[in-house]
Formats: C-alpha cells, structure tokens, sequence
C-alpha cells in the first residue's frame, strides 16, 4: 500500500477540520445567541494530529497552532497552516483573510507584548450586555479571554459598592465586568502601556471612563481623594504590592489573573507562577479588607493549589463552575477563591 505524502495528508486533515468545524459552528452558534455572547471557543486540538486552538470572533476567527512534539520543516508547516485556514474559511463561509492562525510557544521579554503585525483588524464583541475591542491580527492574544467568560459574570455579580484590585489586568475585561456591577471603585495594575490604552479603550466602549494614575500618587492617597473611581496604574504587579502594603491600602476583593511565566525586562526578576504562587498570593490576601474576597486564575498546566498552605481562609476551587458549552471536556484555566471562614 502506497504511503501518503506529505501534502496528501495535510489535504486529508484540512477536510477533517472542515467537518468538524461545520458541525461545532452549527451547535454553538445558537447556543451563543441565547447567551448574548458574540466569542466564542470554536475547536481545541479536538483532533489529535492537528493541535490547533480557535476561536470565534463576531464574523472572524483567531487561532493558534501550539508547539507540536515532534519537528516539522517550517516550509512544510507553514504550507500546512495554510491548508487549515483555508478549510476553516470554507466551513465558516467567510473570507480567508478573517482567519488569523499565529504559532504559540513560550514567549520571553519583550517578545511577550511586541506587536507581530501591523494590520490592524480588529472587531468589537459583545457579551451580554458589554462591548471590548479585540485585534485579530497583530498579537499573539486578542485582548479577550473567552474561557474567562464564567469568571467574569462571578466577579461583576458580586462586584456592587466594592473596592477592587485587579493585578495584570491585561486589557481589563474583569474590571470593566466589576465597574458595569456597581463596583465603588476599580483599579486595575499593569506595565504595559499598551494594554493600559487598550483597557482605557474597552472602559469607554462601555460608557465609563477611566484614570491613568501614576502608582505614587495612588499610593500618596490613601483616601483616593480626589482621583477617578476607575484608575488604571502602569505597574510592576509585585513592587505594586510591596507599596500598597507599605501604605495600608485594603480592598474589598482582589483580581489575581497572572501569566504563567514572564521574564520581561520591566518585571522585577523572573515570574513563574508554578513556583511562586505562594508569595504572590499571600500579599493579595494581606491587601484585603474584613470579608474580602481573593479571586485567584491560572492557566499553567498541571497546577495544584493546596489549600493547607494558607491557613485560616476557606479556599474554594471554583474550576468546575467554569465550564460553559464551548468548553466541555476542555482543559480551562484554575480557578480560585480565598475568604475568611464565618
């Protein structure tokens, strides 16, 4: 029996995808609509030999290829990238040129926030009620997490009348979410300035509008006195912590989303959340206030959280209540929180 070459295989698993994805979109595309959600999780390496990641966007779609384990001849991968757009561009029946699929691997320093194109297709997305500007194209990431989507809707539910802190916001869709609550006061820590514009961006898309506030002069007020209930602080997250303990800043809950791994030049030493959870987490709980709420989230693979390791709060994992239609049987990032028990 002849073998298959190369391209024949790729033609069959481009028409493997092509199916599947029909049949996904047929499901999930009703299922969105009642939800109010225009994002959603399309395909996730469902089939083995194409370890691909999609997501739904309004009328596009972003994907990654994660790293597979064995090599492959980047000539042959990049024919074979192109095969999989074009079967998904068919199944969607959409133009070839609203599918984005990026290679995703570890990302170190500055690669982790550089621009990888200058395209600029970028679309507005709707969940439920709130808007948040994505660009397709020229970041690994799009600003928008929609296996964050369950996280969210907990924290803007119980976001009425409290103080908030989310550290490495990103684009801050948890705050936007917090602020659309009724949150009293949101303020969101991050060091790049980019995604500080961009979270700035998603706050007026939905009406609100938020403070650029230079980190010492939040921590010069401990009242706030005088600031914007929204503020958005260009910070390294952990030297952000040391101060707002030094100054006896509390919340009423905190945000705690962290990369799984950061080496970035502006960040203070190396972040790798496998290993240094523990300290990250204990000055979250030390910024709260009576009856504050940690919400902790993490996507490194194979992580185990012992609640024995924080004595006196009541630790709950929340992963399971995570899980919505676009995501059965999937792998979802941890999820966490930390109270007081009584």
């Amino acid at each position: 029996m002849k073998e298959e070459t190369p391209d024949e295989k790729t033609a069959i698993q481009g028409e493997m995808l092509r199916n599947r994805i029909k049949k996904r979109y047929r499901h999930l595309r009703k299922w969105a609509r009642r939800i109010g959600t225009d994002v959603f999780r399309l395909y996730d390496r469902d089939i083995p030999e194409i370890p691909l990641v999609l997501d739904f966007y309004g009328d596009a779609v972003s994907g990654a290829l994660y790293r597979r384990p064995y090599d492959k001849e980047a000539e042959e991968e990049d024919r074979w990238l192109e095969v999989m757009e074009g079967a998904v561009a068919e199944a969607l029946e959409i133009d070839r040129d609203r599918v984005f699929l990026k290679r995703r691997e570890r990302q170190r320093g500055k690669a982790q926030y550089r621009q990888l194109g200058n395209r600029g297709f970028e679309r507005e997305v709707h969940e439920g009620d709130l808007r948040f500007r994505v660009n397709l194209s020229d970041y690994l990431d799009t600003g928008f997490f929609p296996d964050r989507r369950r996280m969210r809707g907990m924290v803007r539910a119980e976001a009425a009348g409290k103080r908030i802190l989310n550290l490495f916001c990103y684009t801050a869709a948890f705050s936007v979410s917090a602020a659309c609550g009724g949150a009293a006061e949101v303020d969101s820590v991050d060091m790049s300035r980019t995604y500080l514009e961009w979270a700035a961006e998603n706050f007026a898309l939905n009406r609100l509008t938020a403070q650029r506030v230079p980190e010492g002069l939040l921590i010069a007020r401990r009242g706030h006195g005088g600031l914007s209930p929204l503020r958005l602080i260009q910070a390294e997250v952990r030297t952000f912590l040391e101060e707002a303990r030094r100054a006896r800043l509390r919340w009423d809950a905190v945000i705690l989303d962290p990369p799984a791994f950061s080496n970035s030049k502006r960040m203070k030493g190396v972040l790798d959340i496998q290993r240094d959870y523990r300290p990250l987490i204990a000055q979250c709980l030390s910024l709260l206030n009576p009856g504050g709420k940690l919400w902790f989230s993490v996507t490194a693979r194979h992580f185990r959280l012992d609640a024995e390791e924080f004595p006196g709060w009541e630790v709950r994992d929340l992963s399971a209540l995570m899980e919505d239609e676009d995501f059965r049987g999937k792998r979802l990032p941890g999820c966490f929180s930390f109270t007081r028990p009584g």
